[in-house]
């Protein structure tokens, strides 16, 4: 089969590889239909080099139609149409009957101490294969994929892989009181659909800030007021406080995670260390790595006292340096983590309807063939072409 893989820094190719087999009795191949770019996809591209080999699979925003399936497999057969969630979980466990897929307790990469494995995400994360490719195995595959009906288009759907749980928990988790208040710092793919679902549920005003010019035209145009960081820089907190009763909104939802505009030194750490050899590379981020951290102070600034700061975007250090004092004063409450997609699929599956609530039919800016993925991989670490979301076709 034709898969994108990993092959170094800014470097990665559409190749030949191995078709993938059932390897469990519960295992589902899954012939791909569309497959989605993800911001955190970047991170790969141009951060997290040392956790990663040369012809990892990567992606973990597929759909497809189950084309085998194991001999245990009861609930699904060849034909039928499923997105896979990004998070690798077995749906039975103490941590998946929480709700917590995400930290599911089969697939929990103990020997890192992390979380639930994830699709095509480095070795942090269990280095299963991802889904920008023309096959994939699936595991647990009578609790794990979300059967959806054949008819609308892939767009209808691809995203319950990973950008609507993702928003839906960021603004789950930014917990904004009826009719209150929120600003989505980073208007990608993510803060985007966050913004939309604020509004569908309810807040009063949403405020998105970015500093791509085609983002904040694209929110705007569904009702965000757009602030550019280009214009605010410094002054973004004070802008805010002017449209809150000086305040600040009840809630932040920071959209951006570790490649956060600004913070040229730590920038310039994150560039070396990806030029460093595996072994000592994984070693410095593993002790010492620090994330640019110029969103999370920004909604600290930016939260009224009192208010909750939800992360989606992804950070990566551990060594991060944090306002403890003020945000203690402030009282700010924090939530964060990666997306539990199952834990939301039911509250999100009744708006995918021919009403689109949530624009999903027009969400994708580009969709390209996946021998295409490269140049995409680079265009949209570039912020060029307008390219916000990438629907990969194998």
């Amino acid at each position: 089969m034709r898969a994108l893989t990993w092959q170094g820094k800014r470097d990665v190719r559409v190749e030949t590889v191995p078709d993938p087999r059932i390897e469990d009795t519960t295992d589902i191949i899954v012939r791909i239909t569309s497959t989605g770019i993800c911001g955190s996809d970047l991170h790969l591209y141009e951060v997290l080099g040392p956790y990663l080999d040369p012809g990892d699979i990567l992606g973990h925003e597929p759909m497809g139609i189950v084309e085998e399936i194991g001999p245990e497999v009861t609930s699904l057969a060849p034909g039928d149409r499923v997105v896979i969630p990004f998070n690798v979980s077995c749906g039975h466990c103490y941590m998946c009957d929480q709700g917590l897929q995400s930290q599911c307790e089969t697939t929990q990469v103990r020997e890192r101490g992390m979380g639930a494995s994830l699709f095509g995400y480095t070795k942090l994360y269990g280095q299963v294969p991802g889904g920008q490719a023309e096959l994939l195995r699936v595991p647990f595959g009578d609790r794990l994929p979300v059967k959806v009906p054949h008819g609308p288009p892939d767009d209808r759907f691809v995203y319950l892989s990973d950008v609507l749980p993702t928003a839906w928990q960021a603004v789950e988790y930014a917990a904004i009181p009826p009719g209150g208040t929120v600003t989505v710092l980073g208007l990608g793919p993510i803060g985007a659909m966050a913004a939309r679902i604020a509004q569908h549920r309810g807040a009063s005003l949403v405020v998105g800030v970015d500093l791509v010019p085609e983002r904040l035209t694209r929110a705007a145009a569904h009702g965000v007021k757009c602030l550019d960081l280009r214009r605010h820089g410094k002054d973004l907190g004070d802008a805010i406080r002017d449209l809150t009763d000086g305040r600040g909104t009840d809630a932040v939802i920071d959209a951006v995670g570790m490649e956060a505009h600004g913070a040229p030194l730590a920038k310039a750490a994150h560039w070396a260390v990806g030029l460093l050899p595996d072994a000592m590379g994984e070693r410095l981020m593993g002790t010492m790595g620090v994330d640019r951290l110029s969103a999370v102070h920004a909604a600290i600034d930016i939260v009224r006292r009192g208010g909750t700061i939800s992360l989606s975007g992804v950070y990566g250090g551990v060594a991060d340096p944090l306002p403890l004092l003020t945000m203690f004063d402030k009282q700010i409450q924090l939530r964060m983590g990666q997306a539990n997609v199952k834990r939301w699929v039911d509250d999100i599956l009744p708006l995918l309807t021919d009403e689109d609530t949530l624009g999903v039919d027009t969400f994708a800016t580009h969709r390209l063939p996946l021998e295409e993925a490269p140049q995409a991989y680079k265009t949209f670490q570039d912020k060029r072409d307008g390219m916000i979301k990438t629907l990969l076709v194998p």
